[in-house]
């Protein structure tokens, strides 16, 4: 048994940026606590458009879809290549800590919440809305974390060599570019967030796309299905030093 373990946690020793999160989750924590809707400093987010978004219901599907895409993605990463599961890390924690560094120094949030008391109907999405509004606050929202993750991770899978080997892999790329569509515009259908945040949240992952892809694994081999991947690490090259 003590063998068993030993050989499952090399096997699985690259879990470690996963630490990230026992940062991000209490910095934003302490800034849902800190900067809430009543907060004298918030910067409100607000463009013309937002005032034509109708609210629709149906889109917290995909916005709930969210919280499964991204760890499966991260998952079929971890299990396929290590220096994939590497990429992914550094692109997304990267940007959300780029996000809390924005939501601290420029707290800002939306005013676009409708009430929907007010709504002519009643159904259990909207019971799922209004669940996710009482547990999500309208501050933090620019750039917006649930549409750069989104981006990121698609990049990310589409780009694994293991994803280009099948007819099946090919739907699945299909798929995740019309679930990352629907979850970036359910932000805006459900009044989540403001068209600024999406669009913001989109910069940012275009814009780390070039650092991450372009320059900090520009010279990283990720062997495809049919090849072993080598146990050197060739981005994290304090991981060869033994």
């Amino acid at each position: 048994m003590k063998n068993f373990l030993i050989s499952k946690l090399n096997k699985y020793s690259h879990a470690w940026p996963l630490l990230y999160f026992f940062i991000y989750m209490p910095w934003f924590l302490a800034l849902e606590h800190n900067y809430d809707a009543d907060y004298k400093g918030l910067h409100w987010i607000h463009c013309a458009l937002d005032d034509i978004m109708p609210f629709c219901e149906v889109f917290v599907i995909p916005y709930v879809l969210w919280f499964l895409y991204i760890p499966a993605v991260f998952l079929f990463l971890f299990y396929h290549s290590k220096k994939e599961f590497y990429r992914i890390c550094a692109y997304e924690f990267i940007g959300m800590t780029i996000c809390l560094i924005i939501y601290t120094l420029y707290p800002n949030g939306i005013q676009l919440r409708n009430d929907l008391a007010t709504l002519n109907r009643s159904n259990f999405l909207i019971d799922i809305v209004q669940f996710l509004r009482t547990n999500d606050t309208p501050t933090n929202v620019c750039p917006s974390i649930h549409v750069f993750a989104t981006i990121a991770a698609h990049i990310c899978l589409i780009h694994s060599p293991h994803m280009q080997y099948s007819n099946t892999r090919s739907k699945i790329k299909k798929f995740s570019l019309v679930l990352t569509i629907l979850i970036c515009l359910s932000t805006i259908f459900l009044q989540q967030h403001s068209i600024i945040d999406l669009g913001c949240g989109a910069i940012l992952a275009l814009g780390l796309y070039f650092l991450v892809f372009r320059v900090m694994f520009k010279n990283t081999v990720f062997p495809g299905p049919d090849r072993i991947e080598p146990d050197k690490h060739q981005v994290l090259l304090f991981l060869n030093k033994k």
